[in-house]
């Protein structure tokens, strides 16, 4: 009777977590971005919870304040900057059908080997301009859905980014008792080696949020460097622009366009320079400094870390860039404990073996 009282209650708190996972699900993303930037700034807290004489809930309050201001302030100047453009390329398109292509630049007949092949290229768009726009305008109106359809699911990012700013001082004021129940949690669960897997999950994740962080950061830099040098205008959006495409290793996006801009204005030599600088120095930098800041410190083989980051993006998005190599890093470390462990013979030698009393 009492075994059947013990899996009667086991039964309902597994109803009972399940019911609680469920409710939670519509948070899960807001609370996993929460998790990651209060984990990736825990020591800026300590501090500040140092120089306010330990009064927690203050620092946590200042410094959801500043994370605020920090992501808010970039994303409304993107955001008018990109309404702006927006303008001025709905402005540019409805010229080109009416009045067609400019004249070709004179650099670009200069262009050795094919400049006389790009001015006719340039002609030949030029001339067949009002039927391409009449070929695609039956089409705009699915690509203007597509952008209400995007625009929707950014609108519902904005509202997922601002609930985890939200949740994001809980966690910080919070987050020593959060910390204490995780490790008692997996003590129930693993025993001795919870402390050890604690520590190896927030290894993994504080190098990887450094890397990808960093990187961002650096790249963003340079871009904002190699734009200003080129001329190119707002410059600083495009690099705030780069820092967020750097997130998902994608800046070309950013810098291409601004070469394309340089050759289309003229500026040869600088539109050389950029496409040099972005594709060597903007881009390169991934490869050098992402691999070093996300294996410093660490003792896993760095192609584990690495294959986490790429294949966790691929399964789960971009929360996989966190995912991935905190899930490869917790199995190679299970892997690696469970082949070092001495196996324990249970076999019992024949000489060892007590006779059998004979009957």
């Amino acid at each position: 009777m009492a075994n059947n009282d013990r899996l009667l209650v086991q039964i309902l708190l597994l109803a009972l977590l399940g019911a609680s996972l469920w409710v939670l699900a519509p948070f899960w993303s807001a609370l996993f971005w929460a998790a990651v930037l209060s984990f990736a700034s825990w020591p800026v807290m300590r501090v500040l919870t140092h120089l306010l004489n330990g009064r927690q809930a203050l620092a946590a309050g200042l410094l959801t304040l500043a994370w605020t201001v920090v992501v808010a302030v970039p994303l409304v100047m993107l955001g008018f900057n990109l309404a702006d453009h927006i303008k001025d390329v709905t402005a540019l398109l409805k010229d080109f059908q009416v009045e067609g292509l400019p004249p070709a630049p004179a650099w670009l007949a200069g262009v050795p080997l094919v400049g006389e092949r790009l001015v006719g290229f340039w002609m030949t768009i030029d001339q067949q301009g009002a039927a391409f726009f009449a070929t695609v305008r039956p089409y705009l109106g699915q690509v203007g859905n597509w952008l209400l359809a995007r625009s929707a699911q950014i609108g519902g990012g904005m509202v997922e980014l601002a609930l985890s700013l939200i949740l994001v001082f809980f966690f910080y004021r919070d987050g020593p008792r959060l910390a204490a129940f995780a490790e008692s949690l997996l003590q129930r669960l693993i025993g001795d080696r919870a402390e050890h897997y604690l520590e190896l999950v927030a290894g993994t994740v504080q190098r990887v949020v450094n890397g990808v962080i960093g990187t961002a950061a650096a790249q963003a830099i340079l871009a904002f460097i190699g734009f200003t040098i080129a001329g190119v205008p707002g410059a600083l959006v495009l690099g705030i622009m780069t820092f967020g495409f750097s997130l998902i290793m994608i800046p070309p996006l950013i810098w291409g366009p601004a070469v394309a801009w340089l050759f289309w204005q003229g500026e040869v030599g600088m539109g050389f320079f950029l496409l040099v600088w972005g594709f060597f120095v903007i881009s390169g930098v991934d490869n050098i400094l992402k691999p070093y800041l996300i294996s410093r410190g660490g003792n896993l083989p760095l192609i584990v870390v690495l294959l986490g980051v790429f294949g966790g993006i691929l399964a789960f998005g971009f929360m996989g860039l966190f995912l991935g190599p905190t899930l490869l890093a917790v199995a190679y470390s299970l892997l690696s404990d469970w082949v070092g462990s001495p196996v324990v013979n249970t076999t019992v030698s024949s000489a060892e073996s007590p006779e059998k009393p004979v009957s």
